[in-house]
C-alpha cells in the first residue's frame, strides 16, 4: 500500500511579520521562483506516495489550487477548515475522510519546511512502513547542527521517545544535544486507525466533533468543506499537546539531513548565504567608500543583501523610517552600534535592527566583514537612509 502524504498548510507566518497586518503566509512566499509549498508538492511526487491531501482554510484555497496546477498535480484532495483550531483537529479531520483506508500509512508534512537529501528522507519513510501498527506513532527528528532556541527537541531511549522539550534556552539546548537530543521536526507518520484510536482514547471530545464535521462536510470539486458548527466545538489544541504528550507508544526516526522551517529571518538569511551563487548577479553589485553590497533577492516587502565591509571601513551612523533589518555575520568581526549600545560580533551571530533605531557597522580589523542582511518593510530603497555621522562626508 502506498503512503498517503498529508500536507498541513494552514500556518499564518506571523513570526516573520510581527507588526504587519498584511503579512504573507510563509509557505507561499516567493524566495526566487520557488516557494516552500511548491518544494513540498514536488517531494510527494515520489513513487512511494499516493495522491496528496492538503489541509488548509478558505483564505488559502486559491493559492493552494494555483500551486497544484503549477506543479502538475492532478490527483489530490483538499480539506478546508472552517475555523482555526490548531493542529490536532486539522490532523484528525483530514484522516477521517473516507478516501483513506483504515490501515493506510499517513505521512503528515508541514507545507513550510525546506528539506534537502530528499532521497534519504523518503528511504527512512519507506523503511519504517512495516513497523506501523494500529496504535503507534513515528516522529521525525533532525540531528541538530547547533544549539537553537527556535526548535523543540525530544530525547529517546532505544528509539522510543521518552521526553519532549519545547523551545529551550540556548544554554539548555546545549545540554540536550550532549544527551543526544534531536530537533522535533513536527512531521508525523502513522496509520489511519492509529490516529482514530489515539484520539478516541485521549481526546474523545475532539474525535466526536471532528467526526461530525467530516460526516456533515460538503464535497465539491475535490474539496471537503468541513461542517463549521461541529468543527468549532472541537477543542483547539496542538497535536503534540493533545496526543504526543499523552501516548507512550512513540518511535523516533532520526535524520541527519539539511532541514529548516525558515521560521526566522536568521534562517532565511542563512539559506540565501548558502545558495548565494544562484542569486548573484554582477549588475546588482554596488560599490561604496566602505566596501560594497550586492542585492541577492528582492521579494515582496523584503530585500536580501550581502554587505562587504573592507578593513577599516565604516558605514554611516544612520536610521530608517520604513524598514527593520536582520543581520547575520558570515565573515569577520564587525563592531555594531545600536542606539547607545555597542556589540562586537563573530561569524554566525545575528542582530535585529528595529525600525527607527540608530545603527552602524564598523570593521576595525584587517580581515573583511561579510554580513547577510534582510531588510523588511514597506519601502526598501537607499533613499530611506537618515545619516547622522559619516567619515566619507555624505551627511
Amino acid at each position: 500500500m502506498k503512503i498517503r502524504p498529508i500536507i498541513l498548510c494552514g500556518g499564518a507566518g506571523t513570526r516573520l511579520w510581527p507588526n504587519s497586518k498584511k503579512h504573507q503566509a510563509k509557505q507561499f512566499i516567493d524566495f526566487g521562483n520557488w516557494t516552500l509549498l511548491g518544494k513540498t508538492l514536488d517531494r510527494v511526487k515520489a513513487s512511494i506516495f499516493d495522491a496528496p491531501i492538503i489541509s488548509t482554510n478558505v483564505k488559502y484555497l486559491k493559492q493552494v489550487k494555483q500551486h497544484l496546477k503549477k506543479h502538475k498535480i492532478r490527483k489530490f484532495k483538499i480539506v478546508l477548515e472552517p475555523a482555526k483550531r490548531n493542529t490536532a483537529p486539522a490532523i484528525l479531520s483530514t484522516a477521517l475522510i473516507k478516501d483513506i483506508p483504515n490501515e493506510q500509512p499517513m505521512m503528515f508534512l508541514a507545507a513550510d519546511h525546506l528539506i534537502e537529501k530528499v532521497g534519504l528522507f523518503n528511504k527512512a519513510i519507506k523503511k519504517n512502513q512495516k513497523k506501523l501498527t494500529q496504535n503507534n506513532i513515528f516522529i521525525f527528528g533532525i540531528k541538530p547542527t547547533r544549539p537553537s532556541s527556535e526548535f523543540g527537541y525530544f530525547l529517546t531511549r532505544n528509539n522510543k521517545v521518552i521526553r519532549f522539550i519545547e523551545k529551550p534556552k540556548e544554554s539548555k539546548a546545549k545540554q540536550i544535544i550532549i544527551k543526544k537530543g534531536y530537533w522535533n521536526s513536527g512531521m508525523f507518520y502513522l496509520r489511519k486507525d492509529s490516529i482514530i484510536n489515539n484520539f478516541k482514547k485521549y481526546q474523545p471530545k475532539i474525535y466526536l466533533n471532528c467526526n461530525k464535521a467530516v460526516i456533515k462536510a460538503k464535497y465539491k470539486n475535490n474539496v471537503y468543506h468541513l461542517d463549521k458548527r461541529s468543527f468549532v466545538k472541537a477543542t483547539a489544541k496542538s497535536f503534540d499537546y493533545a496526543i504526543l504528550e499523552k501516548t507512550k507508544d512513540i518511535n523516533s526516526v532520526k535524520l541527519d539531513i539539511p532541514w529548516s522551517d525558515l521560521g526566522s529571518w536568521k534562517e532565511i538569511c542563512k539559506m540565501y548565504g548558502k545558495n548565494k551563487k544562484q542569486y548573484f548577479k554582477k549588475k546588482n553589485v554596488f560599490n561604496r567608500p566602505w566596501g560594497s553590497y550586492v542585492n541577492l533577492f528582492n521579494g515582496k516587502e523584503f530585500l536580501i543583501k550581502e554587505l562587504y565591509v573592507k578593513s577599516k571601513g565604516i558605514l554611516s551612523l544612520q536610521k530608517h523610517h520604513h524598514r527593520a533589518e536582520h543581520w547575520v555575520v558570515t565573515h569577520g568581526k564587525p563592531r555594531i552600534t545600536l542606539n547607545k549600545k555597542y556589540f562586537n560580533m563573530k561569524p554566525d551571530e545575528t542582530i535585529f535592527i528595529p525600525l527607527g533605531s540608530v545603527h552602524r557597522i564598523e570593521n576595525p580589523y584587517k580581515k573583511p566583514v561579510k554580513i547577510i542582511e534582510a531588510q523588511v518593510g514597506s519601502i526598501l530603497k537607499e533613499t530611506d537612509i537618515v545619516r547622522y555621522k559619516d567619515i566619507y562626508g555624505r551627511v
